[in-house]
């Protein structure tokens, strides 16, 4: 490079204008960065507070404590009304907002740092007009494609927001029944009884049968001969009760004591009366069980039984054929020899006593 390039290049340096190229586009870029990060976290902060409230379950409002009025919480309510630690339902509704929040707050920051992208490069001079094209071209085809995953989203995030089922929760989903292990926004885990892991995508849950969410009901459908009168039964239950109340976890378990619905049905042999016992959740089995073990030990000290279903044994006769099959001689098989008249003459004399015997048995 000879003097003259660089001095040049030394005077052009000179001459530009860095205040009008530092309040240009580096400016530009600056304020949008900065402008994103505040939305950002401003959205974040209304997020945070609405995951607190769902966290939280505030009914009504704080009054001012000169009117003597407190905050109620649904939590207390529901737990009253339940009869579930405040502790689990917390837990619950705090797992649900922390959810809620992680997607919201996710989508909130896509969204933000896409429309920052596109600003920042139409501060550069770029013609963004060809990305939008493409952008909008995209999101039909992505609409099309993947309408299935938005579904699955969309209804992931409102099982969520309403609580409709929780890990931990034993649900009827349809095809697939058993105990919840993950609730995400795309896809739901359930564990069977035989132990088999279903994974349910959330648009495709049409309905949800909750077994365990506020309390349970143990139905037992108990069959009892006629010779125990409802009396009988009435005292045997109060019995079985109290049992059943020594036991500190059943006693646990059990809301309310036993109720005894009637007759559900009658047969010639028996009828069937039905028992209804409150439980905790996911506990209704484990009180039907108990309840089935004492009741046998009732009945043994009473002398009473369960009613048998009356059975009827049908027994067909043999067909003609068959009966006479036999008498039929085949070649395979010669007929049986028939007596002749002088074996059928010895055999009668021999049985019946001869006239000479009986006079002398008379002199």
């Amino acid at each position: 490079m000879t003097t003259d390039a660089i001095d040049s290049t030394v005077q052009n340096a000179s001459d530009f204008d860095w205040g009008t190229f530092l309040l240009g586009a580096p400016l530009k870029i600056t304020v949008i960065i900065i402008g994103a990060i505040v939305v950002n976290l401003i959205i974040r902060l209304f997020i945070r507070r609405f995951t607190t409230a769902v966290a939280k379950g505030t009914v009504g409002s704080e009054k001012a404590e000169s009117a003597g009025r407190t905050k109620f919480l649904a939590t207390a309510l529901e737990a009253q009304r339940t009869g579930i630690d405040e502790q689990t339902i917390k837990q619950r509704r705090a797992q649900r907002a922390k959810t809620v929040g992680r997607m919201l707050s996710s989508a909130t920051t896509i969204l933000v740092s896409v429309i920052a992208i596109l600003m920042i490069l139409d501060a550069l001079s770029f013609n963004i007009a060809p990305i939008l094209a493409s952008a909008g071209i995209a999101g039909v085809a992505i609409a099309f494609g993947a309408q299935e995953l938005v579904r699955d989203y969309l209804s992931g995030f409102f099982i969520v927001i309403e609580d409709q089922y929780g890990i931990g929760d034993t649900v009827d989903l349809g095809e697939a029944v058993g105990e919840v292990e993950d609730v995400g926004l795309r896809r739901t885990q359930i564990r069977d009884l035989t132990g088999t892991l279903w994974h349910v995508r959330n648009g495709e849950i049409l309905r949800v049968g909750n077994l365990s969410q506020g309390w349970a009901r143990a139905v037992l459908d108990i069959p009892i001969d006629y010779r125990t009168s409802m009396d009988e039964y009435r005292t045997m239950t109060a019995d079985i009760t109290r049992s059943l109340r020594k036991d500190p976890e059943l006693s646990n378990a059990m809301l309310e004591d036993p109720e005894i619905a009637g007759v559900q049905s009658l047969s010639g042999s028996h009828r069937v009366i039905r028992t209804m016992v409150k439980t905790k959740p996911n506990l209704q089995w484990m009180v039907e069980r108990a309840f089935r073990a004492e009741l046998m030990t009732q009945l043994a000290k009473r002398g009473g039984q369960i009613g048998m279903a009356q059975e009827t044994v049908l027994r067909t006769l043999p067909s003609e054929e068959k009966t006479m099959a036999p008498a039929v001689a085949t070649d395979s098989e010669s007929p049986s020899p028939l007596p002749g008249d002088q074996e059928i003459r010895s055999t009668v004399q021999e049985d019946s006593p001869s006239e000479g015997s009986s006079d002398v048995a008379d002199n």
